[in-house]
């Protein structure tokens, strides 16, 4: 899986999600992350197929939505992100979020798409240590991939631990946090340092910790800026400096007490 894809949340307009795929693929990214609850798994599908990369290099994320939870019910929903992809199977498919009384049937839902060769990847998505230990319970394979918010005024650093003590990758959605972390004087000084942007500078940090990121972009020039992160280095000072910013605040949602209308 590779350490730098793009994410496609709230890309709804057709022409615009199929114009970010597809610049993304071109300057040289081979993961899309997508979900049933984004809407766009048709155009992202339409990129792939459109571009000159062959589909055994390009590793695809979607996900079950929560209403859509349940072992029945997550079977019939990668039915239908696989058709709506147009794909043989999907690289990576994840639970979106835990529903209580649903996660554990849901993954083993997901456990039965991989055992029978329809994704390479089993996962989850914002799920806590107790969420997993609670898979952990019946699963005959652990989830590989834990998808999670990260960035550097939320480092999680006891769930990524306890997710690396578990042979699991932690994905980082939101990895800029929202763009609420670009302005930080900290991170903008390293920046200006290394002539870099914050944001090449948060992705890389995310990067030398072995934390997959997923940053969001429609615009051209951002989508190449954000992969441009693997012809420097932070010092290890500088890595220190950005850790310290923590505090512990979301962006999005807690998995413990979350809630959407739709």
């Amino acid at each position: 899986m590779p350490y730098l894809g793009l994410g496609v949340f709230k890309m709804t307009d057709p022409e615009e999600a199929i114009q970010a795929v597809s610049k993304a693929l071109e300057v040289g990214y081979r993961a899309i992350d997508t979900a049933a609850l984004y809407k766009n798994e048709g155009e992202v599908g339409e990129a792939i197929r459109n571009s000159r990369v062959p589909r055994e290099e390009i590793f695809v994320t979607t996900k079950v939505w929560n209403s859509d939870q349940g072992y029945d019910e997550t079977l019939r929903a990668f039915e239908t992100s696989l058709e709506k992809l147009g794909l043989d199977y999907i690289d990576l498919y994840l639970t979106h979020w835990p529903v209580e009384d649903k996660l554990v049937d849901t993954y083993r839902a997901i456990e039965r798409l991989y055992e029978e060769k329809l994704i390479r990847v089993p996962g989850v998505s914002n799920h806590h240590a107790h969420h997993l230990e609670k898979i952990f319970a019946t699963a005959n394979v652990k989830p590989m991939v834990n998808q999670i918010e990260l960035h550097p005024y939320l480092t999680q650093l006891e769930l990524r631990e306890f997710c690396k003590e578990n042979d699991i990758a932690v994905t980082a959605w939101s990895p800029l946090g929202r763009g609420g972390v670009l302005q930080d004087a900290t991170i903008t000084k390293i920046a200006q340092q290394l002539e870099k942007s914050t944001a090449q500078v948060i992705l890389r940090w995310h990067y030398q910790h072995g934390i997959i990121s997923i940053p969001k972009s429609v615009t051209p020039s951002r989508i190449e800026e954000n992969m441009q992160i693997f012809d420097f280095e932070l010092s290890q000072e500088q890595v220190a400096q950005i850790d310290k910013l923590n505090k512990n605040q979301r962006f999005g949602q807690n998995p413990d007490n979350f809630h959407f209308d739709f």
